[in-house]
């Protein structure tokens, strides 16, 4: 994730770019070198035009050979343009965990350009989500976002890491934090394991859950 100085998780147009640079596009490309699956919200995908993961030729010898790892979309009203790269240029299917609740129409539309897998009836449960990846093999999961799929992954206690860069401006404005959801009863205290920074003056900080 990735945050302003004052708070605002993107930038006064709704995107994360604005307060990005290029070591932590750098970081976020290891970070999906690393992953097993990357996990993120409709609206990120929306917003940030979203594609599929890519390896870079620096980060091959990290990633072995193994294919990049998938996107995975979380989303109960599957209001997504299923003609869009991320579905129809991966080179592994994107996965996209909806409800029971799902429109038939769109549900037909992403079955045929997506590995689809229903986990709920009204909603996407997280816990069962992160079950069935698991049973698949995939245990190192990359979050992305965004602040309400972060929001809802600390508050049910599926939070292992947090990853942060801190972007060095004051944005003002009402954008919302790097996490928009439910209340942690008590709050989820953490342990700063990393630190890192650069020219720019961005901090990028590691922290691990403490009851993780």
């Amino acid at each position: 994730m990735v945050g302003t100085t004052d708070g605002a998780a993107m930038g006064g147009s709704g995107v994360t770019r604005q307060i990005s640079n290029e070591n932590d596009l750098g970081l976020l490309l290891l970070l999906r070198a690393l992953a097993d699956v990357v996990l993120v919200g409709p609206r990120t995908v929306r917003a940030e035009k979203y594609g599929p993961a890519r390896i870079r030729a620096d980060h091959a010898a990290i990633r072995g050979d193994r294919p990049p790892p998938p996107i995975a979309v979380m989303t109960s009203s599957l209001d997504l343009d299923f003609d869009w790269p991320l579905f129809t240029e991966a080179a592994v299917p994107t996965m996209v965990f909806t409800s029971e609740s799902a429109p038939a129409d769109a549900f037909a539309a992403a079955s045929k350009v997506a590995d689809v897998v229903v986990v709920g009836e009204d909603k996407v449960d997280l816990a069962a989500v992160i079950d069935a990846l698991v049973e698949r093999g995939h245990t190192r999961l990359l979050t992305e976002g965004g602040p309400g799929i972060l929001a809802n992954i600390a508050a049910e206690g599926l939070l292992d890491e947090l990853c942060l860069a801190l972007s060095p401006v004051l944005s003002g404005g009402r954008a919302g934090r790097i996490m928009r959801g439910p209340d942690i009863d008590g709050g989820l205290p953490l342990h700063l394991a990393h630190t890192l920074t650069d020219d720019d003056g961005f901090l990028f900080l590691r922290y691990v859950v403490d009851n993780a």
